[in-house]
């Protein structure tokens, strides 16, 4: 049986040896960011979100912390924190799960197939339910203001003295308008 450090080093040496981007904080193997991409055939096609993860030392048997950096329109994540409401992540997380899991399976499905009956974000949730077209149009324009390589770049983390995943903080509407090319 393999230790939960060794662990944590081969899954993160998994993930920058694949096509993300991964960027280590104080090259910490515990905490870094990850470029992920919108899946394609979704209203997040084309989008680029920064997405922050905290492996705790537990880790595989206790779930890693993700959070987007980035704005982004969904019923099941948080558009002030980034949090992300995901059962496979939160409750039903397993050691055989790992790092490629959540990246190339776990959060494509979320964005293709979101869950508007258990929202972190209750407009996003209303209008899928409701009007569907527009919940599309409004994931559409969130991807064009906040969701391109240099909007995920620019937007700070937050993260400055404290650890805190809700601390993430978003550029405003005018930054990000102002970043269109």
């Amino acid at each position: 049986m393999s230790t939960p450090r060794r662990r944590i080093e081969t899954d993160v040496m998994k993930l920058l040896m694949s096509d993300y981007e991964v960027t280590l904080v104080n090259d910490n193997m515990q905490e870094f960011y990850v470029r992920f991409h919108g899946p394609t055939d979704t209203p997040f096609t084309g989008g680029v979100w920064k997405v922050h993860v905290e492996l705790p030392d537990q880790y595989p048997y206790k779930s890693p912390s993700i959070g987007f950096i980035n704005r982004i329109f969904h019923p099941n994540i948080d558009e002030v924190s980034g949090s992300v409401c995901l059962d496979v992540i939160n409750q039903t997380w397993s050691p055989m799960f790992d790092m490629i899991n959540i990246f190339e399976v776990f959060l494509p499905q979320l964005l293709r197939y979101p869950n508007p009956t258990d929202p972190l974000n209750g407009e996003a949730a209303a209008l899928l339910m409701r009007e569907p077209a527009k919940y599309e149009i409004k994931v559409k324009e969130h991807v064009q203001l906040y969701a391109t390589k240099e909007a995920a770049d620019a937007v700070s983390d937050g993260s400055s003295d404290d650890d805190d995943m809700s601390s993430v903080s978003y550029a405003s509407e005018d930054e990000a308008a102002g970043m269109e090319l």
